[in-house]
């Protein structure tokens, strides 16, 4: 099929050099000389190039560039060119920029190119996704709650909306943010994920917004942050409800204005990225608390998806445990599988550290089981079911005794315990009670050997 070329151009002589010209090359070609026209034409007909001037009688280019660029490759004619004025068409989306008095040679070379890239593109964007159609989710499962997670996924992953995942510790909210970027337009872009709980304040900034030269002790040269790295892309935030008042003030500028500045910067930087949150905190209490700003929580808050816990989808336990298996990260292969009664074990535990907890138990079992082909409820070691809770009267507090006189970590061992019993393992409310984050609990219980492997 020729291409269509539409030339919108108030210059009649020029205009009309133009369309000869094209159809001279070998191309279709049209010309108008008002936006006005232009759009009348655009009705009709459906161009494969659009040649603009950036002054119309009846509208500047830039005021319609953004809506046109979307739908065609545009290249800008102008007989007033300047650096700030091609910078912004560039930043607009236009393929190309050239000043008048044209030069025929080199316009025939440029929509070449042009047409070319175009055409590049749209194979490519088809290529993936036919890719993203074939391609198997990360999420694991039939159930009817991850149907759900997976429809809304579907839903938001085309847009360039913010996402807020929120569900307990464990559950599977990265991988969540995962199919999100992969299911999206940015797919072949970057994705960047960054973990808000395991950096002090000083060092999350500068591994955010990145530093200039000079602008701390030891900032020796210009680092780029994660928003820049993720140009184009999708930048993950896991455990969002950790980062402190100041940060948060300062992502609540990034997705109201898109803009943000370097660590010591005085020059403001364009961000242009895709953010998805996660947290297994309740950002709306927090914010009802003053310990989470109410603004940020609802700019976050445009998209929710709630990831259920595994305890909602037992169903899909079987399917976890076989990809658990064929994925577990051992340097050999294994071949295994798990009797009924040892699924049957799996299916009656409330699992409270969520899928990050089978997965352990899963390869925990593969070991135990040794050169058997069968894993068997045996090789199963799970975490005791949480005994009754404590009736403590108000104002009672936590009593801790000892033999002899504890250590810091028997005291440490010894509160955990008694908050594990008094909120039936919730660790959400062990969080909460203690005052930090609930990724810092699960370290705690891990290091106290208070969880099941």
């Amino acid at each position: 099929m020729v291409p269509l070329i539409l030339a919108i151009d108030d210059d009649i002589t020029l205009n009309r050099l133009i369309v000869t010209q094209l159809n001279k090359m070998g191309y279709a070609a049209a010309g108008v000389h008002s936006w006005g026209a232009a759009q009348a034409y655009l009705q009709e007909h459906n161009p494969q190039l659009v040649l603009l001037d950036c002054q119309l009688p009846d509208v500047r280019a830039t005021e319609i560039l953004p809506g046109l660029t979307a739908d065609y490759p545009v290249i800008i004619i102008t007989a007033y060119g300047s650096v700030k004025d091609a910078v912004a068409a560039m930043q607009a989306g236009v393929a190309e920029y050239l000043l008048k008095p044209l030069n025929l040679d080199e316009l025939q070379l440029v929509i070449r190119k042009t047409l070319d890239a175009h055409s590049m593109k749209k194979e490519f964007l088809y290529l993936k996704e036919q890719q993203v159609r074939k391609r198997k989710s990360f999420m694991v499962g039939s159930s009817k709650t991850l149907k759900e997670v997976e429809s809304m996924i579907t839903v938001v992953a085309p847009s360039s909306m913010t996402v807020l995942i929120q569900g307990e510790s464990g559950v599977g909210k990265e991988l969540v943010a995962r199919e999100i970027h992969e299911r999206s337009q940015v797919a072949a872009r970057g994705y960047v994920a960054l973990d808000c709980c395991t950096m002090q304040e000083n060092l999350f900034e500068s591994e955010l917004f990145g530093h200039e030269k000079g602008a701390f002790t030891g900032a020796d040269r210009l680092k780029n942050g994660l928003i820049e790295n993720a140009e184009g892309g999708t930048l993950f935030l896991d455990e969002i409800g950790e980062i402190s008042p100041a940060i948060q003030a300062k992502l609540l500028r990034v997705l109201e204005t898109g803009r943000y500045r370097r660590v010591g910067g005085t020059r403001d930087l364009s961000a242009n990225v895709r953010i998805v949150a996660a947290t297994n905190r309740d950002l709306l209490q927090m914010s009802h608390e003053n310990r989470f700003r109410s603004d940020l929580y609802y700019r976050l808050n445009g998209f929710t998806i709630q990831v259920p816990p595994l305890r909602d989808r037992k169903e899909d336990i079987p399917a976890l445990v076989e990809h658990f298996i064929r994925n577990h990260g051992f340097s050999r292969r294994v071949d295994k599988r798990f009797s009924t009664e040892a699924i049957e074990k799996l299916l009656e535990y409330h699992w409270p550290g969520n899928i990050r907890e089978l997965k352990n138990v899963v390869e925990r079992a593969i070991i135990l089981s040794g050169e058997s082909d069968w894993i068997q409820p045996e090789h199963i070691s799970l975490n005791p079911a949480p005994r009754p809770r404590r009736n403590h009267a108000p104002g009672s507090g936590v009593q801790l005794s000892f033999e002899q006189p504890p250590t810091l970590d028997d005291l440490e061992k010894k509160y955990l315990g008694i908050l594990l019993e008094n909120f039936d393992g919730h660790r959400g409310k062990v969080a909460r009670t203690m005052g930090v984050s609930e990724r810092n609990v699960y370290r705690l219980l891990r290091k106290h050997e208070l969880m099941g492997n």
